[in-house]
């Protein structure tokens, strides 16, 4: 009851600071962030939202995102759903508005017009698409993976034999039919009836299909896996929105889902599981190539520039990819990489709070986001740390570019380190490893990569990641600038010199 009271107290805490009730027009929530829709951003309260003891940031892209961390995120969500429906009930008419209908109008359209303009690209709303059908999975795919671990560690050790088969069922269940939960939500994202595209989708892991030649070979069940779904699901959309629009409303109910299911079954069976299965065995053998090859020189780039592709929010094209290494091998090695750049954030802002010995606000914030970063959550020090004092972000980077260097090296020598499931990252992950050797050395390697990474990004921060004017402008305590705030200009221009000389 305790933790219940917490939750909504952090939701009612932060319902007045986004404009209230009659200001949210949708609420969803991924791994870590609450993401509002909002009619005005303007009434939203910034400064005083990051001030609430739960909240460890706000991004703002499409939607309005505050980060809770996970799990607080999925408890604080639903109370806070509540809360708004409370709101609108209690007060089902707007209160009146400083601003007229017309004036209010035109604000938001030039606040839409300036979001869709620096982040509505086409490609950026095809990946947010994507990461809509993957992200509602991964708690499954978290859950799954743990047990798979756990059933891993039971088997080597030869402990509760009578056990083991029923935990590698548990694991593997959701894996085998993960196509038919892609199929589900690809056609719930893209507006078609989801459980027709999971209809369609189950095609591909039905047995039977074992039975059928395509191209001159049999195929075999699960061929295609998650990108054979995808297409299927969406060419499904497509023969349902058709049917819908010139099928009579008498025959539709029969006519409708019957085309649906034949016409994109039969181009999944004879064309997309042979196609997306070649795809799939590609992305499987690029990456194995990728590391084998590249090794240090692989992971370097790909733990380096894993941030920025945070930031632009291009790394969403990656959870396919992700999801299929997971389902060909059991295990994506390029999220070990990929969490390197956590490690490197990490670094960078303990070198900071050294670096910035005077300033309590940014070593408090520091302090306060460190265990989290060290979990693999890293929103509160890229947004409240490195990204607004601008080099210590670059040099971020250049941990994770070590760290990620580091594992990418220990591929190279043939010692796969993997993860069986996406979403957590940082010491989080650490229960998800999996690698092609003992679970002993995988887990050496990883904590290696991470160690690697703290040490690079602190010395990268430490000693390159503040200039002169940046130390002038951040070092200074909180009373020291004071006098800047005063109104008075003309005894405050000399007592203050020194911090506005930057």
């Amino acid at each position: 009851m305790a933790t219940e009271d917490k939750n909504r107290a952090t939701a009612a805490a932060i319902l007045p600071l986004v404009g209230g009730a009659a200001n949210v027009s949708s609420i969803a929530h991924c791994m870590t962030r609450l993401r509002l829709g909002l009619h005005d951003r303007s009434l939203v309260q910034d400064d005083a939202l990051k001030a609430v003891p739960a909240v460890m940031g706000v991004v703002e892209d499409d939607t309005y995102q505050i980060v809770l961390g996970p799990g607080t995120v999925a408890r604080v969500t639903p109370e806070f759903e509540k809360l708004v429906e409370e709101g609108r009930a209690a007060a089902p008419a707007p209160a009146a508005a400083p601003l007229t209908a017309e004036e209010l109008a035109a604000q938001g359209a030039e606040m839409r017009a300036a979001r869709k303009a620096k982040n509505a690209t086409p490609f950026k709303l095809f990946l947010r698409r994507i990461a809509n059908i993957f992200v509602p999975l991964i708690p499954a795919l978290i859950g799954c993976g743990i047990i798979a671990g756990l059933n891993g560690l039971l088997v080597n050790l030869g402990w509760l034999t009578s056990v083991t088969p029923a935990l590698a069922a548990m694991a593997s269940g959701f894996m085998a039919l993960i196509a038919v939960f892609v199929g589900y939500n690809t056609a719930k994202e893209f507006g078609g009836t989801p459980i027709l595209g999971g209809a369609v989708a189950a095609i591909i892991v039905f047995p039977g299909v074992a039975n059928i030649e395509a191209f001159g070979q049999k195929l075999s069940p699960g061929q295609g896996g998650v990108l054979g779904a995808l297409g299927a699901a969406v060419l499904a959309v497509y023969v349902e929105k058709w049917c819908r629009r010139w099928v009579p409303e008498a025959l539709d109910v029969l006519v409708t889902p019957t085309l649906t299911v034949l016409v994109s079954g039969l181009v999944t069976i004879f064309g997309l599981m042979y196609v997306a299965g070649e795809v799939s065995t590609a992305i499987g053998d690029f990456a194995d190539w990728l590391l084998s090859n590249g090794g240090a020189g692989a992971g370097l780039i790909l733990g380096g520039f894993f941030l920025p592709l945070v930031m632009l929010g291009l790394h969403q094209a990656l959870i396919p990819i992700h999801t299929t290494l997971i389902e060909q091998q059991g295990y994506t090695v390029l999220l070990p990489i990929l969490a390197m750049a956590g490690a490197g954030q990490v670094g960078a802002a303990i070198a900071t709070y050294f670096r910035l010995p005077r300033n309590e606000s940014i070593r408090k914030t520091i302090k306060s986001a460190l265990p989290a970063g060290f979990l693999g959550v890293g929103e509160p020090l890229i947004y409240g740390v490195s990204l607004p004092l601008g080099r210590p972000f670059v040099t971020a980077c250049v941990g994770g570019a070590f760290g990620g260097a580091f594992v990418g090296f220990f591929n190279q020598l043939g010692d796969a380190v993997g993860s069986t499931a996406i979403g957590p990252s940082g010491w989080a992950l650490f229960p998800l490893l999996d690698g092609n050797h003992g679970l002993g050395a995988t887990i050496a390697i990883y904590a290696g990569g991470l160690v690697v990474g703290y040490l690079a990004g602190f010395l990268a921060t430490y000693f390159f990641g503040f200039s002169k004017e940046l130390l002038a402008e951040f070092n200074v305590s909180q009373e020291e600038t004071a006098p800047t705030a005063t109104p008075d200009p003309a005894p405050a221009t000399t007592t203050a010199k020194a911090p506005a000389s930057v």
